[in-house]
């Protein structure tokens, strides 16, 4: 290793990102097709926000590794770097290197897992299956890979094989992380099959697992919550308009931000909305995420977020802007100031004081849902680990959840000075044009009739959230209402989203 890689790894020790990229682009210009220099270069940058350039190095790492693994007979290098693209969302580069893996090394059982879940997620559900089994054939009693071939079976309407695949994985396995999984995934099964009595049977059960498992421990449950309080406490009217509209004229025009909770129908509504050909949408970035962790070092970690902006001046104000589109153009190029913006992070919902302060000339898209449905659906979803999703692993606490962040969302958006528009998930299923006509029109885009037809573009492409398999097909109505099937189940939990589901319209008197 060259000293160059050596000190930019050290930096990488030291969480100094920039300062990595800077040795990192040495050792790449001392030798430029170094495989292992090329990667760190492009892991660093990604790690940074800049993932478009950073994903142009790892790509190129590949193909020095491909020849390499070709001469030696050696994958391992070339099922990293795999890894590592697919970490990044990038499952069209990550296929390329695995079907070669694989040619090389027919007995790479993890490259058949990788190229399984890259097929998947490009939505090539036959390839991803074939994967899956060559995986499995290779290890039949991993009990992952029984369960990533009972998903993939799930998918292509093989329920009664997953079944069985999934109860050999209850059966044998030791793991509370595979029992969690299996679990979740049967209830999935079940739901599928209209055995609702059968359901929730498996989902507690989850849920009991899931408070054994390390990555869900680590996580901070009380930062969400807190934060929440500490942003219904500290925003208010006052400090929303402390800076007008009128302040950033001369700045790029603010992005369009859309949001509601988990499992709302947001991706659905970003893909609707992305078919316009003036629209760049942003899939779950977290770029208001990392604005608001750059208010914390400039703030330097003192006070809660209301106090932190109330300190700030407007050339921090324009700083933290200016931080915002330097990310975004890290991530998806020169093109962001040429089309409207559309960054679509749902639980930007928790920061929307953050945005309205920085961009008080955004507008806002809020989509709700039946909370019943919202719940049930993220308590039927396995997601990965997070201080919001945290909660979404007890069947009480995904209700409370929900209504936390809701109740905030019902407080302050009396109080916004952006502009903001709210519709109903139920509304664009069953009256799609006259609800989002209005959508397009609040965003001064013209409406155009294949948007209608999202579901073509988006089978074509990579997205973020677990519905990706969703929006790939026309619109369907199976769901709609779907908590009346667990009405029972409700019982324990209505006193929690009564008054959501008032205030959203969805109790049975109005609807």
């Amino acid at each position: 290793m060259n000293d160059y890689l050596s000190r930019g790894q050290a930096a990488i020790q030291a969480r100094n990102t920039e300062e990595a990229i800077k040795w990192f682009e040495l050792a790449v210009k001392e030798d430029p097709k170094d495989a292992q220099s090329l990667a760190c270069l492009g892991q660093a940058q990604c790690w940074h926000g800049r993932i478009k350039d950073g994903l142009t190095y790892l790509r190129l790492a590949g193909r020095f590794l491909e020849k390499k693994a070709k001469k030696k007979r050696d994958t391992k290098e070339l099922v990293m770097l795999a890894e590592q693209l697919q970490f990044w969302n990038d499952y069209e580069g990550s296929l390329d290197l695995l079907k070669s893996t694989v040619q090389i090394k027919p007995n790479e059982v993890r490259g058949f897992q990788l190229l399984s879940l890259a097929y998947s997620r490009l939505n090539q559900g036959r390839d991803a299956l074939t994967a899956g089994k060559r995986a499995l054939k290779l290890a039949p009693e991993n009990m992952v890979l029984n369960i990533l071939l009972a998903t993939l079976e799930a998918a292509e309407g093989r329920v009664d094989s997953a079944k069985i695949r999934l109860e050999k994985v209850l059966r044998a396995s030791f793991s509370a992380e595979e029992k969690y999984r299996a679990h979740k995934e049967l209830a999935k099964l079940l739901d599928k099959e209209g055995l609702y009595d059968q359901v929730f049977e498996h989902l507690h059960v989850a849920a009991g697992f899931a408070k054994r498992l390390p990555e869900i421990n680590k996580q901070n449950e009380l930062l969400v919550p807190n934060m929440l309080e500490a942003n219904k406490a500290g925003f208010d009217r006052e400090l929303l308009g402390r800076w007008s509209v009128e302040e950033f004229k001369q700045e790029l025009p603010a992005p369009v931000f859309l949001m509601g909770f988990m499992r709302s129908g947001t991706t659905l509504s970003q893909e609707v909305i992305g078919t316009h050909g003036d629209i760049i949408v942003a899939d779950e970035p977290d770029l208001i995420v990392a604005m608001r962790n750059e208010l914390n070092r400039i703030s330097e970690y003192q006070g809660t977020t209301p106090e932190q902006l109330k300190a700030l001046d407007l050339s921090a104000i324009k700083e933290l802007r200016a931080f915002y589109w330097r990310r975004a153009q890290g991530r998806f190029g020169d093109d962001i100031g040429s089309k409207m913006f559309l960054d679509k992070t749902t639980m930007n919902t928790i920061d929307i004081g953050l945005i309205n302060c920085v961009f008080p000339d955004a507008k806002v898209v809020f989509v709700t849902r039946d909370p019943r449905d919202v719940c049930l659906s993220c308590f039927m979803q396995v997601m990965a680990p997070t201080p919001a999703t945290v909660h979404l692993l007890d069947w009480r606490s995904t209700a409370e959840f929900y209504a936390a962040v809701m109740d905030w969302w019902m407080y302050i958006k009396q109080s916004l000075t952006l502009e903001w528009i709210e519709f109903r998930y139920e509304d664009a299923v069953l009256r799609f044009e006259a609800t989002f006509r209005p959508v397009f029109d609040f965003l001064g885009l013209s409406w155009e009739e294949n948007a209608i037809e999202f579901h073509k573009n988006a089978s074509k492409k990579i997205i973020v959230s677990p519905s990706f398999n969703q929006v790939s097909r026309p619109l369907y109505q199976s769901s709609l209402a779907r908590w009346k099937n667990y009405e029972s189940e409700f019982g324990s939990i209505i006193d929690v989203l009564d008054p959501c589901i008032k205030a959203f319209r969805y109790d049975s008197r109005q609807e």
